[in-house]
């Protein structure tokens, strides 16, 4: 069974996901189910996917059922039919191990396949994500079923991805994992003793002196132990990998060379990405934003640069993305048509070679019925159907793209982790949190057409110019002379609040905070201050007179100058925001308070400043439309739903080509509500 507490060596750099789009271009795909519907259907839907440049379909992700109807008794018949058929149609096939959905036999048979929750339920069939990851029966019919697909399907040519599980992301608290949680443990530690110190047993008695004492951290009468959570939460995550890990070493016996992956899901709690993301060969990445909030197309966007980030910078995939609603809101507002084409770009522009959908056909049965698709129920002969059609016919326009990259001199930085152990309950206030903050420093970025790098805080950080860490609350002391070098070598390191809080372990650093960068910041802290709904008055220079709420820190100013100080109140005279200028042109910045979007705003572009970075030269856009530049394409998004205009400088040849339709343009350009542009500089 696979280690879940030290995951194998990544595999080789390599370019898998080139030999797809080397041969049909950019991907575009959807899940396809044909289980759940005759064989006619079958035909009719490749023909309509060849008229629509569908290129890819993922296939048999909750097939498990129809693959195997009883224990050991196989029926593979019709998925060779299905794959047969795309292939005979120029349709390559991803092809999924059917494990994130056990079929009832499993869960009536061997009882104990099924999760238990913290609260010591076991959790019924009849759903999906069901399973408990560490049931040996569970893990044992799983191989099962992936080595009989591997063996049949591992050689057939029309097979050109595997797709492994499905949005992994279930955690069980049951015997079964309490025993791999102590295998984990053991190899993290190594001692009890190494155990007591890591987690800090000698506060409320918990020491434990012998493995079986320790548990998962099940429902208690009070608060957890934070750093057994914080662990239990690494577990899980390893744990999971563990079952990618060995089913992919199966696939990989019966097709080698054939790429291998499974869907993210964005910024997901349960699974850190981090570590995940050496073992798949495409980052492939699942992306459901809301049309109904004005604010989603930015979350998007930095979903985005973090699957780029999670790919090195390499291109990676939409695995999945809805067409026009989702059937699991409580009010399912559907995307336009041409949000659905704008979404599509959007990923294209920050680096995806593959834009693909859930689902092809709506689901007529079960409790995606009302979830969009590519054919929707009234069939081929509607808007949105036609709107796919066109807008495959575009992405074979933009096939320079592939390959490509986007440059970026920014780095934001995010670690899982960290994101844990910040909101345990048991801080100093639950208005603080590590997405918004995300957000918050992100926003001005992406409002300024600055390409931005998500990366974790042990990554090599010294291609990049300025590094934002708008909230990490928890630093391991191996990955603070990384951070620390963007000062010492001449770049411009931003903090936000409540960072550098605690170690590795989750054990608050003594000392002035933040204990390791107080020295580059310039100040330092005492105290964290959660504010009464009033707030405190603030004046700058730089920020204008601001009024911040929920959140501020007593620092003073050490060997740096004070940018924003409190006016009046408990705080009066007291810094938020200090920064140090060092010999070499290097800046380290300190802000201690959660600042209104408009201050947020001033901080970023004046560290933008500081660093000698901006948007690109060749393009003044108006608010909301979104700039991005890929290899040599510069996309202009209109994000907003009124019209925009950009104002384009000269190209060298005095005009520039828009790839999406065609034609050149120069000057000002309007764009249409929701509209776009896939620019490039017209060849003499």
């Amino acid at each position: 069974m696979t280690d879940l507490a030290t995951p194998r060596a990544a595999p080789a750099p390599t370019r898998p996901l080139a030999r797809l789009t080397d041969e049909v271009g950019l991907l575009l795909g959807a899940d396809w189910n044909p289980e759940q519907w005759p064989p006619e259907v079958w035909r009719e839907d490749v023909a309509l996917m060849r008229d629509a440049g569908v290129n890819l379909v993922t296939v048999g992700v909750f097939a498990w059922a129809a693959l195997e109807p009883r224990p050991g008794r196989f029926e593979l018949g019709w998925l060779e039919q299905v794959v047969d058929l795309a292939a005979d149609h120029g349709i390559l096939v991803d092809l999924a191990t059917p494990t994130a959905s056990p079929p009832p036999w499993l869960g009536v048979l061997w009882p104990g396949t099924r999760a238990v929750t913290r609260d010591g339920v076991r959790l019924s069939h009849g759903s999906r994500n069901h399973f408990c990851p560490s049931s040996p029966q569970y893990r044992e019919r799983s191989l099962s079923v992936v080595r009989t697909l591997a063996a049949r399907f591992g050689p057939h040519p029309g097979v050109r991805m595997w797709h492994v599980g499905n949005e992994f992301g279930q955690v069980c608290w049951c015997e079964h994992c309490a025993q791999g949680f102590r295998t984990w443990l053991r190899a993290r530690y190594g001692s009890l003793d190494e155990l007591n110190r890591a987690w800090g047993t000698t506060f409320w008695s918990q020491r434990y002196d012998e493995w079986s004492e320790v548990i998962p951290p099940r429902t208690a009468p009070y608060l957890v132990n934070p750093t057994q959570v914080l662990d239990h939460r690494r577990f899980a995550s390893d744990q999971l990998l563990a079952l990618y890990l060995e089913q992919r070493e199966v696939v990989e016996q019966h097709a080698p060379g054939v790429p291998v992956t499974t869907n993210l899901m964005g910024f997901h709690h349960p699974t850190d990405y981090w570590r995940w993301a050496p073992h798949l060969d495409v980052v492939a990445d699942d992306v459901y934003g809301d049309p109904a909030d004005p604010d989603d197309v930015v979350r998007v966007a930095l979903t985005h640069d973090l699957a780029r980030g999670l790919a090195g910078g390499a291109p990676w995939m939409v695995m999945e993305q809805a067409a026009g609603a989702v059937s699991w809101r409580p009010h399912n507002v559907p995307k336009s048509t041409a949000r659905l084409r704008l979404d599509s770009l959007r990923a294209i522009a920050r680096g995806a070679d593959g834009s693909c959908f859930f689902q092809w056909r709506a689901s007529v049965v079960g409790a995606e019925r009302f979830h969009s698709a590519l054919v929707p129920h009234a069939g081929p002969d509607t808007a949105r159907h036609r709107a796919v059609v066109a807008h495959g016919a575009e992405l074979g326009r933009l096939r320079r793209v592939v390959g490509t990259r986007v440059p970026a001199r920014v780095a934001l930085v995010m670690d899982w982790s960290s994101w844990w152990a910040a909101e345990e309950p048991g801080g100093p206030s639950e208005r603080l949190r590590v997405l918004p903050q995300l957000l918050a420093y992100y926003r001005p970025l992406w409002e300024d057409g600055v390409a931005v790098d998500v990366v974790p805080p042990g990554a090599d950080l010294d291609g990049y110019d300025l590094v934002v860490a708008p909230q990490l609350f928890l630093v391991d002391d191996a990955h603070v002379p990384g951070l620390r070098r963007v000062v010492e070598r001449g770049g411009v390191l931003l903090v936000g609040p409540f960072s550098a809080v605690v170690d590795r372990d989750a054990h608050v650093r003594t000392g002035r905070f933040p204990v390791p960068f107080a020295d580059l910041v310039g100040g330092s802290g005492e105290e964290h201050v959660p504010l009464p709904d009033v707030g405190v008055s603030v004046r700058s220079d730089l920020l204008g007179d601001v009024v911040v709420h929920d959140w501020a820190e007593r620092l003073r100013v050490d060997d740096g100058e004070a940018l924003a100080t409190v006016d009046g109140g408990d705080l009066d005279g007291c810094p938020l925001v200090v920064r140090r200028r060092h010999d070499g042109g290097g800046q380290g910045w300190y802000v201690g308070a959660l600042l209104p979007p408009d201050a947020v705003g001033a901080v970023v572009r004046a560290c933008l400043a500081a660093a000698g970075v901006a948007g690109p030269a060749d393009v003044r856009a108006e608010a909301g439309v979104e700039v991005v530049r890929r290899g040599d394409v510069l996309f202009c998004l209109n994000a907003s739903d009124r019209p925009r205009a950009v104002e384009l400088t000269d190209a060298g040849a005095g005009a520039w080509h828009d790839l999406l339709t065609g034609t050149d343009v120069t000057g000002r350009v309007p764009l249409a509500a929701h509209g776009a542009l896939a620019l490039t500089e017209r060849t003499p």
